[in-house]
């Protein structure tokens, strides 16, 4: 029963860091592109996102983007005659999802900027050379080997995601009709049972088997990337557990 409502559970983790992860690629490309641009306009606002989200805990954030929710009209926000509800937005599949889709991409966006820089001078003169300019290069070029340097650094980020998501349920965001994640049935068996050695290691063993499926999808994508390099030079995503610090 136990192993039953702590794996369904486990589907509101995968969904909050599959969306989140999804949905902050893209504004993390975005960001990672505006931090290296030259215009300072552009450049600033990119750089105060990333230290906001990066430079404060996700917990606070939490609490902080529920008592910003919470203080929207009860009635909803009239948007061109049309009355738009805003009582779903303090909910953890809304607000929650919100928080966590940003912070993944202040976090994948710093590790894409710094992708962006080590790309080889020689791979863009040689593009120039071929005639590839502007959204060309980037397109071909810039953008394809800024995803294959930055990918590993990107995968972690994808696996502490996920782990992040069991915050949701210590977080302000009531859940849905009493259906929460996966930490939320461990805590519930383990004050009816007063016994947190069964509950708990299952909430882990389901996070081991997400981990490992993350490093298997994101490892595919990886060898991907890397298809045009030599075995020897391609960058390989392995799981090894640090057992000794």
């Amino acid at each position: 029963q136990q192993f039953t409502l702590i794996g369904s559970g486990l589907i509101w983790n995968i969904y909050f860091g599959a969306v989140a992860l999804i949905c902050g690629f893209f504004l993390a490309n975005a960001v990672a592109l505006a931090k290296a641009a030259r215009s300072p306009l552009i450049r600033k606002p990119a750089d105060w996102f990333v230290f906001l989200f990066r430079g404060s805990p996700l917990f606070i954030q939490f609490f902080l983007a529920y008592e910003a929710l919470v203080m929207l009209p009860k009635a909803g926000i009239d948007i061109f005659g049309i009355q738009v509800s805003t009582t779903w937005t303090t909910k953890a599949w809304a607000g929650a999802l919100f928080v966590l889709f940003l912070n993944t991409a202040a976090y994948s966006a710093e590790i894409f900027h710094g992708a962006l820089k080590s790309i080889p001078k020689g791979d863009l003169e040689a593009a120039e050379a071929y005639g590839l300019t502007g959204w060309q290069k980037f397109r071909r070029i810039e953008w394809p080997t800024m995803l294959r340097l930055g990918w590993p650094g990107y995968t972690n980020e994808a696996i502490f995601l996920f782990h992040a998501t069991t915050l949701v349920f210590a977080s302000a965001f009531p859940v849905l009709g009493q259906r929460g994640d996966a930490l939320y049935y461990a805590s519930y068996f383990a004050d009816k049972t007063f016994n947190p050695f069964i509950p708990y290691p299952i909430v882990g063993f389901y996070f081991i088997l997400l981990t490992l499926a993350v490093t298997t999808v994101y490892g595919m994508a990886n060898r991907r990337l890397n298809r045009h390099l030599p075995s020897n030079q391609r960058q390989k995503i392995r799981l090894r557990p640090n057992l000794i610090r």
